[in-house]
């Protein structure tokens, strides 16, 4: 894989009902709005064993955990330095 950031979201049925499906949405517009598809591999994966600690994103190797709307905003900010 070349040098994109790789972004992961989980995809088990904790996450879902904890509202992964808005975090989804919330990542695709922030990297559209960015300009930052170029720089980014952004997918799902099959979970990621921190069903308590959900909605999860796996960023570059670190997991971010309990994500809202907002927190995946500054999470995405502090990661391509916006």
């Amino acid at each position: 894989m070349d040098d994109k950031i790789d972004l992961q979201i989980c995809l088990g049925s904790s996450c879902f009902s904890r509202g992964n499906k808005k975090i989804v949405k919330v990542v695709e517009e922030y990297i559209k709005a960015n300009n930052l598809s170029g720089r980014v591999y952004f997918h799902g994966g099959h979970c990621f064993s921190k069903c308590e600690q959900g909605p999860t994103l796996l960023a570059d190797g670190k997991y971010f955990h309990q994500l809202t709307e907002e927190s995946v905003k500054e999470v995405l900010d502090k990661l391509f330095g916006l």
